[in-house]
């Protein structure tokens, strides 16, 4: 079994989109629109078969995002080699995004980075 994808409602769907296209690497699909319900998504694919879908529609809550928090906290993005982590947290904080954390090496061992990217959200960018 495995994790299909996995799903986020955002404001600016446009700029989430970019985000994942630019930093990540990830593939949009052309999107999807109901314009009667006026939902809207994309699928962003990434080289080992991830999947995320990001989406927007009207009259959203929109509630704060603390770091720490119950639910879903960070998605995790394997970037491939300690330097890459570092080149990308760089470029990612040049670009004005908040690095919460690294990078560094973790009490648990992994070496990474956090950034508060898209609308609240927390990436985390490891090996």
């Amino acid at each position: 079994m495995r994790i299909e994808h996995v799903a986020m409602y955002v404001n600016d769907i446009e700029t989430a989109r970019d985000f994942f296209v630019k930093y990540l690497e990830g593939k949009s699909n052309d999107g999807y629109h109901n314009t009667k319900t006026d939902f809207r998504s994309y699928f962003i694919s990434f080289d080992d078969g991830a999947r995320l879908e990001i989406m927007n529609k009207p009259d959203m809550a929109d509630e704060e995002k603390f770091l720490n928090r119950t639910g879903l906290i960070h998605i995790a993005f394997s970037v491939g080699s300690k330097e890459r982590v570092d080149e990308l947290t760089h470029c990612l904080k040049a670009d004005g995004f908040e690095v919460v954390s690294g990078p560094r090496t973790t009490g648990d061992g992994y070496y990474e980075s956090c950034i508060v990217a898209i609308e609240g959200n927390q990436i985390e960018i490891t090996i």
